[in-house]
């Protein structure tokens, strides 16, 4: 049904945008929350192959407290030109998106930046945080925060080799808090 009142004409990013968590998510499942805010990454491995990038990343809670949104650059926005080797390309974005009826977070990673597309399944185990995936190729992924504190983590990406025991390192962030001045 069509109705006669006018809709606001608001910003994008003022629709998307929360301030906090819903209430619908337990605390105790939220995994990514501690994630609000901006960071400083110093990528060591991209694509299976060591590198000294730096980068950023900034993430806010979205879609009325049931998601956190983030975008991941690199190289920085300050480095970044039309001219940047397309090979260490990454200006992407991660909807982690809670889902209460498996008492995870679906997350869909995009990078058209590099044409690199992931859906995984997050969630903490014990101190960490772990994401699990398959690849349309079939191979499975794993993405771990770890070394979480306030103001800093680690990030691992991982791919399941062949033999289905061994994991291959593809991706490694050091990551800091990048604090308001």
């Amino acid at each position: 049904m069509i109705t006669t009142e006018p809709i606001r004409n608001l910003d994008f990013t003022a629709v998307l945008r929360s301030h906090e968590r819903s209430p619908e998510i337990p605390k105790s499942d939220d995994a990514y929350g501690w994630l609000v805010g901006s960071w400083e990454l110093h990528c060591s491995h991209y694509k299976g192959i060591p590198v000294s990038i730096m980068g950023e990343a900034h993430f806010g809670w979205a879609l009325e407290g049931r998601a956190v949104q983030d975008v991941w650059i690199m190289p920085r926005l300050s480095e970044r030109t039309p001219a940047s080797d397309k090979t260490i390309n990454m200006y992407g974005t991660t909807l982690r998106v809670w889902d209460s009826s498996i008492h995870a977070w679906r997350i869909y990673w995009r990078n058209p930046a590099h044409n690199h597309f992931e859906d995984q399944i997050g969630r903490w185990s014990g101190n960490d945080v772990v994401q699990i995936g398959t690849r349309a190729d079939g191979t499975v992924t794993r993405w771990t925060f770890t070394e979480i504190t306030d103001d800093s983590f680690h990030w691992l990406g991982e791919a399941l080799q062949p033999d289905g025991k061994n994991w291959k390192l593809e991706g490694e962030f050091r990551a800091k808090r990048v604090r308001m001045r």
